[in-house]
């Protein structure tokens, strides 16, 4: 490896190798069954950092990583024998005095945002854990829990500043580089480093959740009943269908601890009063365990954060409609996830304002009513084959029903068609011709790689 003097006569932060005590815990991702070591895990303070850091892996040969909150399942937060540029240092969040918008920094978490924005009553789409980073998550669209009402993540951006391959610092808005704008719409970590971001907030002073369990066995019953419920909701309501571990809570009776169970959640953005009447057709089918509560919007992002440590594979399809048959399909394949543990077998529904901006940005197929989200967490290595295997048995028995189409922040490396599958293929070309511009070597490659076009041949 290239000598770190250099860097670390111009570096403000801390480089970290192997040979340092604090490496191992630096390299930590939240999927465990990521063992990559590389060679240099540079800890930025401010974009002079970035900047530098980059430089330096330029001028060494060195391959690239950028590390936020470090949830890319694939791994995609570090590279083997390479330079991480590990973002955490710069998580500053502000707030605009008028609560209307938020500026936070390149390496902040949900958890930071949700609680900055809290006492301004105000928050925007995040992702459904507190512990997952802002930039990794937006940049790949962003999915949450007020996104049928708000919009995905990206939709609620109005710039993004970062540090190009070559140094260089741009701002993406509507009126400043706007083609990188719409490709930071969904087009991932393929441009550059994102230092900082600017987001349009929403007005949220009250905020409530009903969360319903019955045993796995009543599970299609239930989800039949969400799916009609969702239909007619407000896009306030949000939520999804899930197949869980019974976990050991008060509100759960002694023989679904432990067990698979079928979970409602349904999130609202009103009170609990509000939500008891909307949610009463499915009360009605009498829940084994049942909790509907005001809770603060931070509160909830951070009630199902789940510890690191757990092996991760993540899978997901949009579908095209969820019929009686399609209901079947999906509870019958929860037989087949891990118990006990953290595992979600999910139907999540869209709709709403994802559905509205479905033809503005970079994302295929927005107006996808349903997605089918296998979500495997397990501790016994001897499990990731059956781990796997359950989520591609969803997505088989849920084939007559997808698009084609996928969500690329629910899925790890799955190859490149699906790459081109999540955004469609014009959609892709763009973004290709986009990162010639902005990319041209290529080097950022990690995150579900939109692979440069090549200039086109005169003759």
């Amino acid at each position: 490896m290239t000598d770190l003097g250099s860097l670390r006569a111009v570096f403000s932060g801390t480089l970290l190798t192997a040979h340092d005590q604090a490496y191992e815990d630096a390299r930590a991702l939240f999927n465990s069954a990521i063992e990559t070591r590389p060679a240099v895990i540079a800890q930025c303070d401010n974009t002079a950092d970035v900047r530098e850091a980059l430089a330096f892996a330029q001028r060494a040969g060195m391959p690239v990583a950028v590390r936020s909150g470090g949830h890319s399942v694939a791994g995609a937060s570090l590279v083997q024998d390479g330079l991480v540029l590990d973002m955490r240092r710069m998580n500053a969040a502000s707030i605009a005095p008028d609560g209307r918008s938020a500026v936070v920094g390149g390496g902040a978490t949900w958890g930071a945002f949700d609680r900055a924005a809290e006492p301004f009553g105000a928050a925007t789409t995040g992702g459904r854990v507190s512990t997952t980073g802002v930039a990794g998550l937006t940049l790949g669209g962003g999915s949450g829990w007020i996104e049928r009402k708000c919009g995905l993540a990206c939709d609620n951006l109005l710039a993004v500043d970062l540090v190009l391959a070559d140094g260089r610092t741009v701002t993406a808005s509507e009126t400043e580089n706007p083609d990188l704008f719409w490709a930071l719409h969904g087009g991932g970590g393929n441009f550059g480093v994102a230092t900082s971001f600017t987001f349009r907030l929403h007005p949220l002073p009250e905020f409530s959740f009903a969360l319903m369990l019955w045993p796995a066995e009543e599970g299609e019953a239930a989800t039949r009943a969400f799916r009609d419920f969702m239909e007619t909701s407000p896009d306030e309501a949000g939520g999804g269908a899930l197949y869980m571990t019974g976990p050991p809570e008060d509100f759960v009776p002694a023989e679904l601890v432990g067990e698979l169970c079928c979970g409602i959640l349904v999130t609202y953005m009103g009170n609990a009063e509000e939500l008891g009447s909307l949610v009463a057709p499915l009360t009605a089918l009498e829940p084994r365990a049942l909790v509907l509560t005001d809770m603060p919007y931070a509160d909830l992002q951070s009630m199902l954060d789940d510890p690191p440590g757990f092996r991760n594979y993540w899978s997901a399809e949009y579908l095209r409609s969820l019929p009686d048959d399609a209901v079947h399909a999906f509870c019958a394949a929860a037989e087949k996830m891990i118990i006990p543990s953290p595992s979600q077998h999910a139907m999540i529904p869209w709709g709403g304002a994802v559905a509205r901006n479905a033809d503005d940005w970079p994302m295929a197929n927005r107006d996808t009513p349903w997605i089918a989200h296998p979500l495997g967490l397990w501790e016994n290595p001897a499990d990731d084959q059956r781990a796997r295997d359950w989520a591609h048995h969803l997505r088989d028995v849920l084939a007559p029903w997808t698009t084609g189409a996928v969500y690329l922040n629910f899925i790890g490396d799955e190859g490149a068609d699906r790459v081109v599958a999540g955004y469609g293929r014009e959609n892709y070309d763009r973004l290709a011709a986009i990162k010639a511009e902005f990319d041209p070597g290529n080097a950022f490659n990690l995150w579900h790689n939109i692979v440069p076009a090549k200039p086109a041949v005169s003759t």
